[in-house]
This record gives structure tokens, sequence and C-alpha cells, in this order.
């Protein structure tokens, strides 16, 4: 689990694969101190597995799936990757609750100045924006966001002068692709009201009732 604040910018030293999955050594400093081969680390809001490392380098392995769903599948040399270490029992939770499981990916449509910020409008699909909620949380490329408003057809996210300094936002530009996690708590509502749609009527009514009191002594 990670908390969508990014504590370094990576670069992308390699990419090898076959098209269908890769290989990538990540360039870092912060993320490195005390990793372990099996650590989780989130690289562009994407939890992955550390599979070596060095003083400067780590390397994960990333499947077919992860490269159909993500922005990674058009990773390269020299590219910067927002990076994250999974968070720790006790740790401050200064962001929202991010499993690194992209939901899929957007387009930044535009980018603006707005005062002393950077106003960014991304592009998403319908069964993505459905989650998406003005003044709610949105992960983009692993950054913890607040919306400020949706259409129909895209969002938009305000991002300080700090947070456009330390990601690799500072690198964006229109048209170019971010991977994107919904808030948590939605979907897995979504999900429980359709699976209760779907059951029986009599399969539906669980919990505590009258009946079941009764039955046990309590009333």
């Amino acid at each position: 689990m990670f908390t969508g604040l990014v504590e370094e910018v990576g670069v992308v030293e390699s990419v090898t694969g076959d098209g269908k999955a890769c290989r990538m050594v990540i360039r870092a400093e912060r993320v490195l101190e005390g990793v372990r081969i099996g650590d989780s680390i989130a690289v562009n809001g994407v939890c992955l597995t550390v599979t070596s490392h060095s003083d400067r380098h780590f390397s994960v392995d990333v499947m077919p799936e992860t490269l159909n769903k993500t922005s990674l599948r058009q990773a390269k040399r020299g590219q910067s990757v927002n990076l994250e270490r999974a968070m720790r029992l006790g740790d401050r939770f200064g962001g929202h609750i991010v499993s690194g499981h992209v939901d899929g990916t957007g387009t930044i449509l535009s980018r603006h100045p707005h005062a002393n910020a950077v106003l960014f409008r991304i592009g998403a699909e319908p069964d993505l924006l459905k989650y998406v909620v003005p003044r709610g949380s949105i992960c983009l490329d692993g950054i913890s966001l607040t919306v400020v408003d949706v259409d129909a057809e895209s969002f938009s996210v305000s991002i300080i002068p700090h947070t456009l300094a330390h990601t690799n936002l500072r690198d964006k530009q229109i048209g170019d692709p971010v991977n994107l996690e919904a808030d948590v708590i939605g979907k897995y509502v979504e999900r429980l009201l359709a699976w209760r749609s779907e059951q029986p009527q009599q399969e539906r009514r669980t919990g505590l009732t009258p009946e079941f009191l009764r039955e046990h002594g309590f009333l």
C-alpha cells in the first residue's frame, strides 16, 4: 500500500523485452535506502517488485497485464518516473489510500498557469471517470491529488509549485499519457451494490433483523 506522496523522481536506465513483457532498470537514490529483493516500489503509480538492486539502481519485471493497462508500455531510456516505497505501519498518512493497481491511463489535454499553481486537464474513459468526484482523491502517475472538477470526458487537478518541482509532472506535456488509480472506496462500494442487486431477494436478507434477535434469545 502507498500514500501517493512521491519520494523522488528516478530515471529509466534500460527497458528490455519482447513487447509483451519487459525488464526495467531504474536509477534512484532515496528509495534504495534499506531496500531488499521482494520489496514493493511504486513506479509512476504502478506497484512493482524489486528483483535486484545496487547502490544506484533497482530492476523490476513488468508482466503483460501491467504493460497493457499502464503507460509503462511506452517507457524508454532516460524517462523520468515517480517513485514511492510501500508505506510502513505507523508512518504518517499524508496522501490517500493508494494500492498501486492502476485502473487505466488518461491523456493530458491541457496545462496552464493558475495563480501560483498549474491546472492540468486529463482526458479519461467514462468507465474510469465514474469514480472521479470533485474534491475527491485521484492518483495520477503515483501522485495523490485532489480533483477540481469533472465532466463527461475529463477532469482537472491543480498542481502546487512543490509538487510540480518534485515529480515528473514538470516534464509532462499535452498528449502525454498518465496512469490513473481511482479512490478504492468507490470501487468497492460499486461492487458490493452490484453484487447485492444480483442476488435473489431471500439471499439479500443478511445481517441483524428482529427475527434473528428473537430466534437467538435477544428479544
